[in-house]
């Protein structure tokens, strides 16, 4: 199936460059340019897209401001194109919670000379192969919830995933057990989204430190890029930043959480795993699975990509499959008092 992209750009030369890079993909169809949301609004219209590509900052309005209008009103897959930078990446992080597919940094020119579509091109292939869902509203945290002592929840994600860790975190409570969790994505963007969700989620939020120790009320975000995020067992429980080569395709992996865990030795472990590309999380999740945790997967019907969770429910590690509105009440009730 070839992909039909649409791409939005203020730049006349980035709108070159996109549009060279992807046309390089035999799998991949630019049916159109647009300089601005004006424009792309009546492309989209006519040409009906599969996949739109779009800027962040654009004059007039922005692409956050447009891609709001798009996921509400026109819903379909988005990939943003915009720079990988501190400053920026407050504004990806609410790109992705507002509904976008991904964010990809801006190719350079001489990636268009030299170069294949590489990263953008395969995002923009498996944006056009995922399924946009409407947002699920967070059920808000349970009232009067008493967490057993000595138990830990453990969560995964990849594409998608920072909408589906928002639905989740908002409807944990702020003294949940303590909680660790792997989202793929760079590390210029992991110090935002934990901020990000700390602002909007009951518990403490925060970016994990080696040696940092576990607290109740307290869920850890792992670092992007450079280190794993494992949890060292023993008498005094902690997190640790392993350096380590990637696992399953990825570092910081899930499967190297999941698997740390199975053997730290709680009373009580739930693990979930949600929307996401690949196959990372599923024998981490297994292995948690066969050490007597309880385990979920986010279903079909409410992934922006069933892969992660797909493979982990076919070789037998998710115990139950559910719609991500109930992932974190059934988190909740395995380790509930």
């Amino acid at each position: 199936m070839t992909v039909r992209v649409l791409v939005v750009d203020d730049s006349p030369t980035m709108r070159a460059v996109l549009s060279m890079l992807l046309s390089r993909d035999p799998e991949i169809e630019v049916i159109g340019t647009a300089d601005c949301p004006a424009s792309a609004r009546t492309m989209i219209k006519e040409l009906n897209p599969d996949v739109l590509t779009l800027d962040i900052e654009m004059p007039g309005m922005d692409g956050l401001d447009f891609l709001e209008k798009v996921m509400r009103l026109r819903p379909m897959p988005v990939v943003m194109v915009s720079t990988l930078t501190e400053r920026g990446s407050e504004a990806s992080i609410r790109a992705l919670e507002l509904g976008a597919f991904e964010c990809c940094p801006k190719p350079k020119f001489s990636q268009a000379r030299e170069g294949d579509g590489g990263e953008l091109a395969r995002m923009v292939k498996a944006a056009g192969r995922s399924k946009i869902r409407p947002a699920e509203l967070a059920s808000g945290p349970p009232s009067n919830f008493r967490a057993r002592p000595d138990s830990l929840i453990a969560i995964g994600a990849s594409t998608g995933g920072v909408e589906a860790l928002l639905n989740v975190l908002q409807s944990f409570p702020e003294n949940c057990p303590p909680a660790l969790v792997v989202q793929h994505m760079p590390k210029t963007f992991t110090r935002s989204f934990a901020a990000r969700l700390d602002r909007c989620c009951p518990p403490r939020v925060v970016l994990a430190e080696d040696g940092q120790p576990l607290v109740p009320g307290q869920v850890a975000i792992a670092p992007g890029d450079d280190t794993h995020l494992v949890l060292a067992g023993g008498r005094q429980r902690r997190c640790r930043l392993v350096v380590a080569p990637p696992e399953s395709g990825h570092r910081p992996s899930v499967d190297t959480l999941f698997h740390s865990v199975a053997t730290a030795g709680f009373a009580v472990t739930a693990g979930a795993i949600l929307t996401g590309m690949g196959a990372d999380g599923a024998k981490g999740l297994k292995a948690m699975r066969d050490a007597g945790a309880r385990t979920f997967g986010q279903d079909e019907a409410t992934c922006v990509v069933y892969g992660m969770p797909g493979v982990a429910h076919r070789i037998g590690a998710v115990e139950k499959q559910l719609p991500l509105g109930k992932i974190a009440s059934h988190l909740l009730a395995a380790c509930a008092a």
